[in-house]
């Protein structure tokens, strides 16, 4: 198993991404600390596994965060893989014309995932720089690489998110800790992709697989990502067979963007 024994944190873990990569860290031997805004979510996917704990975390709170790595280390004794895969969705961002976007509601996607994604990268680096060894991931989107209409500030946020990245790598690399993000164009099974759909349906009127179609045909394989493929990347990533890989976002749009 290439994660045996590993320790590893994932935020979010009560949405499909989080969920899905938090299943696969198991089944290739981590143990899970899965963490979420609602509990509920975040233990619904801890019963399923083994060798997985629950706990409410809000990822905007320095605080909670810091308090929740403190018990994990306690528990397990080091954090050798931070995921976040925290999502803030909105209504009323998507879908509205830049033009006509309010300038809170530009600013929310900046400010919570480009916050969160430091946070929790930041928190977990302090206890891997000790330790010397770690691994930071997190997810972005095709919208840090290419102009979408209707998408309010999350391509920013996302490419806010690819920056960091790069420059944690830069402080971190040195000492023994790895940061990689994963860029998937969008999976039918995630809730980000629904939201991303309704607003557009009424003002494109597609149909739900219409839209899926439209996603589809700008990949090589003419097919979307399952959650199942990105959280096996995820697996690998996150292992020391990936030892050479940091620094940069993995292109996983299937052809829909050029590396």
């Amino acid at each position: 198993m290439m994660l045996k024994d590993k320790i590893a944190v994932v935020y979010g873990a009560g949405g499909g991404i989080g969920a899905a990569v938090a299943r696969a860290f198991a089944l290739e031997g981590a143990r899970v600390f899965l963490t979420g805004r609602r509990l509920a979510s975040v233990r619904a996917v801890a019963e399923d596994l083994e060798v997985a704990e629950a706990a409410e975390v809000d990822a905007l709170d320095e605080r909670a965060i810091d308090s929740h790595l403190d018990s994990v280390v306690a528990k397990a004794g080091r954090v050798d893989i931070s995921f976040n895969a925290v999502g803030f969705p909105n209504a009323t961002i998507v879908g509205v014309p830049l033009t006509e976007l309010a300038a809170e509601h530009f600013s929310q996607p900046l400010t919570e995932y480009g916050l969160s994604y430091f946070l929790t990268a930041r928190l977990a680096a302090r206890r891997m720089v000790a330790q010397e060894s770690g691994v930071i991931m997190t997810v972005t989107a095709l919208h840090s690489r290419t102009g979408l209409p209707l998408v309010g500030g999350y391509g920013p946020a996302m490419a806010a998110k690819e920056a960091l990245t790069r420059d944690l790598s830069a402080e971190l690399a040195p000492y023994g800790v790895r940061v990689v993000g994963l860029r998937p164009q969008g999976m039918p099974e995630t809730r980000t992709i629904k939201d991303a759909f309704e607003p557009r349906a009424k003002a494109s009127g597609l149909t739900w697989d219409q839209w899926l179609d439209l996603l589809a045909a700008r990949t090589h394989p003419r097919r979307l990502m399952t959650l199942a493929e990105l959280a096996d990347l995820a697996a690998f990533i996150a292992s020391d067979k990936a030892s050479g890989l940091t620094g940069t976002t993995v292109n996983l749009t299937m052809g829909s963007l050029d590396d």
